[in-house]
């Protein structure tokens, strides 16, 4: 174990190399007072492509947004809006044939 206090230190002080800027909910800055289940190119942008909701430390929403839109993507999902799992989304083609 290497103490701190020894010239064989190897750990970094002062300033960090990387500032990580904190995210802001894109539903404060446009005032959204309510997330529509059928505003699919909002919601879309919260939905992985494995069809998995998007934590909120990767997406930057707030708390109070993040559980209407998990609300939002649920009631898509159940009116087959988005797909439940990957691999369930069809065209058009697909889905008439």
């Amino acid at each position: 174990m290497v103490s701190r206090f020894r010239p064989g230190n190897t750990r970094r002080r002062g300033r960090p190399r990387f500032f990580t800027r904190r995210r802001v909910c894109a539903f404060c800055v446009d005032h959204v007072s309510t997330i529509d289940y059928k505003d699919m190119s909002r919601i879309r942008r919260y939905v992985s492509e494995r069809a998995r909701m998007e934590p909120r430390r990767k997406t930057g929403t707030c708390a109070k947004h993040q559980r209407a839109l998990t609300i939002a993507i649920k009631r898509a999902r159940h009116l087959a809006l988005l797909p439940f799992i990957q691999g369930q989304v069809r065209t058009e083609r697909e889905a008439y044939a």
